[in-house]
């Protein structure tokens, strides 16, 4: 019994979407049968029309069953276009999905999976999609050739900015991002397994199917929400039952291996270093709602080895006018026909230079649906009977008819015949874009005259099936198993014993039919990008005729469907230009990922405050208490004042905590700081190898700054490390640093100095750190460090640190050394009692009006005090340019001295960093500015260096500055212009020393 087309509306009754009465909505080219629930509708709606279709369809199967041909306009030419395939390959029927915030530009219909209440729009046109107004450029296609924008556009100079690129601007892009932030979440994962199978059709199932059975972990991957592939598309058997059911049958298998993951949904993206694949999946695309769950997840696979079942993809034939909604693929034909149940047309014509063509048409007449022609060039008998159908051998389509659908086809011989859809095949091209990802070159087979992987494949993957010219079910079938036992045998496993499937192997004979020639009408190569057999003759006459000049003069293959229809095609024809064959011109270079990505699946939960992740002081909660304001500084999250009510900005709270810190005491978490803790009885001589300075000799109980170089001299990083034993030493980084300080560290513990017995581990987590500077910073610590530890300057004096409790017998590490240049410590206790230590410190300090500060008051007075920090320690300054040139010792090897010792890096003239202030007080410095001559232009050729870091000084009452200039510490009192060009400023100042504030170092030292 054949099926018939359904041309009564859709049995089942349902609420029309956004409708409040009960509608049937017709779907006129909807068969019987087929891979879809008919029992159930779904409502949708497409540019405001509300359609129906069913469970199990795509959006495109469901517009194709509703008779909606027309989807979208051309990027160039705004050309109608309609559906073209059935896959990810689909270069034309690019929609908008969601409203609002959700909306999702450039999907391709033919994967987006069907569910009610679906929102989806045309893209790409100005006005209506019927009478779309961009329409006007195909009327200039002769002045909008292949390359006409490097050649056009060009002249009068001055409209290029004013008028060309606001135009191009405008009308350039396919579909239009909503601009609100995304409200989706995205999420990554990492996933291992013994043996990948990418690709879950014919070859990938039996390969997951052996592999599975013989025990291995097996991770099988596909892009459908259907596994079987073309078995799926097919009415072909396999094990005595239709491929349908046996791809069913076989999946049920799969599922109930607990060694066996089922990843449908899933794109295989990118073949990377090491056995390690991208993958996106797609968990929630396909509901409503994501319910509070993850869009999309990006997946990190770790494999030990692959198979790549990845089936091929089906390429057209250029001839005039072949762009037409209605002019399709033939498989995706025949997959709509079998699998969804649709008929692109009522009236069919199939154009094929291969057997796989007439099985289209075969397969559309047993169920109903009238074929009008098959047109096949090859001089041979007919392949199959088509009950009505015209047969014309030896012949081709040389041109189509109907501007916004097919309505009929020309022949080259003459004459016309009727058809709303033609179904188009020149063949099949194996999808070996993953085996190309890390440079490999496919191959060219004659025999179905396309490429297959080369023999310069990924480590551990292998290729089957359809993806490896294994075009026909049964030879598929046959190399996916084959395949996958050979990778479990390599993995020691032991295949299991079974009988292999067993199919038909159809015939796939085929002639190379490329394009017609005959005819004045424009033949279409690359749908999407417009591109034309005469843009690839006009690259071949201007001289692009290399295929990666090819593609970029022409714009071949550089769309969202990365020309997986078009690239073959058009190489084809650039080699009967060039008189070379198709492996002589050579293929592009393929990249990951192998279709489209969002860019919020890279991103992942990396966005807004997650961007990166944050850490948290462990005063920060007593800190929101205290109102502070907060500032990012690395991966913390640091106050950065405390305001006190009445004032109303942020110097006013930065002043106060200035000067009474300088005037009785103040309070900081350092916490940030890095801290790394360094044991074993060579620590005194690894610290010696990786600071520019001695510690060889450095007492038990003292603390000594340091400066570490790179390899080639430059400066590093700057920190102290106390001695607490005689094998024990703790180390301080910048807080920036903290990461990269102790990767270098254990670079040079592991790989430079393997024999020393030394010990790292990073405690910068494990302490809280507080800062309690000015003259009463003493008076406030001999409140809470228990008595039997004597902290006066005779016992304790600065530089000294010590093991310590506090409290009442609380451990603790209390260090003398001074950032803010003031009588100072750090005292850290195990960071599980840092809150309780700040409000202990707090509670102590009541007495001398102890104030909390932030970290700008700590870089006012590290400014005042000629501290280098971050914005000094770029990377690209010395210890010479520091004034710390004489730190380098000589009696010692350490990293960089050599390299440090470069005649440039030791210029009589080089860079200083000294003091800066305005020769008018009243005078604000900006930090960038730099430093040029008074008199003289400024320009790269005057430019003498630049300020570094500036800050307002209470002290002081004045704006002051560090900075490089040059032979800066032999100018003091020399008067220079800083320049800030952005900011329109420049500012007479006066070179002067570093220190502004106690110069001599007394304070610290009471």
């Amino acid at each position: 019994m054949t099926d018939k087309p359904i041309n009564a509306p859709t049995a089942t009754l349902r609420e029309a979407h956004g409708g409040g009465s009960a509608t049937y909505v017709e779907q006129p080219n909807r068969l019987a049968g087929g891979l879809v629930d008919h029992g159930r509708a779904l409502n949708f709606d497409f540019d405001g029309r509300v359609l129906q279709g069913h469970p199990g369809d795509t959006l495109a199967s469901a517009l194709l069953a509703n008779g909606v041909r027309l989807v979208g306009r051309s990027f160039k030419y705004h050309r109608p276009r309609g559906i073209f395939t059935a896959g990810s390959e689909e270069p034309n029927a690019l929609v908008e999905l969601r409203r609002g915030a959700h909306q999702e530009p450039n999907t391709r219909a033919t994967t987006v999976e069907l569910f009610d209440g679906l929102e989806a729009g045309s893209q790409n046109y100005r006005g209506s999609l019927g009478f779309d107004l961009l329409a006007a450029n195909d009327l200039f296609s002769s002045f909008l050739s292949a390359g006409f924008y490097y050649k056009t556009f060009m002249w009068p100079q001055a409209f290029w900015e004013k008028v060309y690129e606001p135009l191009i601007r405008n009308s350039a892009g396919l579909g239009r991002l909503s601009g609100e932030p995304d409200p989706d979440s995205y999420d990554k994962g990492f996933l291992h397994c013994d043996v990948l199978v990418i690709g879950a059709g014919p070859a990938g199932l039996s390969a997951a199917l052996a592999a599975g059975r013989a025990g291995a972990r097996v991770i099988l991957a596909d892009e459908d929400f259907r596994p079987g592939g073309r078995l799926n598309a097919e009415t072909l058997e396999v094990d005595g039952m239709s491929g349908a059911d046996w791809a069913e049958r076989a999946v049920a298998e799969l599922a109930a291996m607990d060694n066996v993951r089922l990843m449908t949904r899933t794109t295989v993206h990118g073949v990377f270093d090491h056995g390690i694949f991208g993958a996106l999946e797609r968990c929630t695309d396909h509901l409503p709602t994501s319910g509070g769950k993850p869009r999309q997840v990006l997946w990190r696979l770790y494999t030990k080895r692959a198979v790549l079942c990845a089936g091929a993809t089906e390429r057209p034939i250029a001839f005039g006018d072949n762009d037409r909604p209605g002019v399709m693929l033939a498989g995706a034909v025949r997959a709509y026909a079998n699998r969804w149940a649709v008929t692109p047309g009522q009236r069919v014509a199939v154009f094929t230079n291969n057997d796989d063509g007439w099985r289209t048409a075969a397969d559309l007449s047993a169920r109903g649906v009238e074929v009008t022609a098959v047109v096949d060039p090859r001089n041979t008998q007919p392949r199959a009977e088509i009950p009505g159908a015209a047969i014309r051998m030896g012949d081709a389509v040389a041109g189509t008819r109907g501007r916004k659908g097919l309505k009929q086809i020309e022949l080259a011989s003459g004459g016309t015949i009727p058809a709303d859809c033609l179904a188009v095949s020149g063949g099949w091209n194996p999808n070996v874009h993953l085996t190309c990802h890390q440079r490999g070159r496919p191959e060219w087979r004659e025999d179905i005259a396309a490429f297959v992987p080369g023999k310069d494949l990924p480590v551990g993957l292998t290729v089957a099936g359809a993806a490896n010219g294994s075009l026909s079910l049964a030879a598929a079938l046959l190399d996916g198993e084959t395949r996958a036992r050979e990778a479990v045998e390599s993995l020691g496993f032991k295949p299991a014993k079974h009988t292999p499937a067993k199919a038909e192997d159809e015939a796939v004979e085929l002639t190379p039919f490329w394009h017609v020639k005959k005819g004045r009408a424009r033949a279409w190569v690359d749908h999407q990008n417009d591109v034309t057999v005469k843009d690839v003759k006009l690259a071949h006459q201007e001289g692009f005729r290399a295929v990666e000049h090819l593609k970029r003069y022409t714009t071949l293959g550089m769309a969202t469907d990365q020309g997986k229809t078009a690239n073959v095609l058009g190489l084809a024809i650039m080699a009967e230009c060039t008189g070379k064959s198709i492996p002589e011109t050579g293929t592009t270079i393929f990249r990951p990922p192998y279709s489209p990505v969002p860019i919020g699946a890279f991103a992942g939960r990396s966005r807004g405050k997650d961007f990166r992740p944050f850490r948290l002081t462990p005063s920060h909660h007593w800190a929101e208490e205290q109102g502070a304001v907060f500032v990012e500084t690395g991966a913390w999250l640091r106050a950065q004042w405390f305001p006190r009510p009445g004032e109303t900005h942020w110097r006013q709270s930065v002043d106060r905590e200035v000067e009474m810190t300088r005037g009785s005491v103040g309070i900081c978490d350092v916490t940030t700081l890095g801290k790394v803790d360094i044991q074993g009885r060579d620590a005194a001589e690894f610290l010696n190898k990786v600071y520019i300075n001695g510690f060889a000799k450095l007492a038990v109980g003292k603390t000594r700054y340091g400066l570490m170089l790179r390899e080639d001299g430059m400066a590093m990083d700057d920190g102290t490390t106390a001695r607490l034993g005689e094998t024990h030493y703790v180390m301080t980084t910048t807080t920036a640093n903290a990461g990269g300080v102790f990767r270098h560290l254990e670079f040079c513990r592991q790989c430079l100095w393997p024999d020393l017995d030394v010990h790292l581990i990073s405690t910068t987590d494990g302490w809280a750190q507080y800062a309690v500077a000015g003259p009463n910073s003493r008076n406030l610590l001999r409140k809470i460090v228990d008595p039997e530890f004597d902290i006066s300057n005779e016992a304790f004096p600065f530089m000294a640190c010590a093991e310590i409790t506090v409290c009442g017998g609380t451990p603790a590490r209390l260090f003398r050394i001074s950032f803010s240049g003031e009588l100072a410590y750090e005292i850290a206790v195990p960071a599980r009692y840092g809150d309780s230590m700040i409000r202990a410190l707090m509670a102590a300090g009541e007495e001398f009006d102890v104030v909390p500060y932030g970290t700008e008051a700590l870089g006012v007075m590290r400014i005042e005090k000629g501290h280098a920090a971050g914005n000094e320690l770029t990377g690209q300054i010395s210890a010479q340019n520091l004034g710390m040139g004489r730190m380098v010792s000589k009696k010692k090897d350490c990293i960089g001295n050599k390299l440090s010792e470069r005649p440039e890096m030791n210029r009589e003239d080089g860079l200083r960093m000294v003091g800066f202030r305005p020769v008018d007080r009243s005078r604000s410095l900006t930090a960038g500015a730099h430093f040029i001559p008074r008199g003289a232009v400024a320009s790269m050729e005057t430019d003498e260096g630049w300020m570094t870091s500036v800050a307002y000084s209470p002290e002081l009452g004045h704006s002051i500055g560090l900075g490089f200039i040059k032979r800066g510490s032999e100018r003091m009192g020399d008067i220079v212009r800083a320049v800030d060009l952005v900011g329109d400023s420049d500012i007479e100042v006066e070179i002067v020393s570093p220190h502004f504030v106690d110069p001599e170092g007394e304070r610290l030292r009471v």
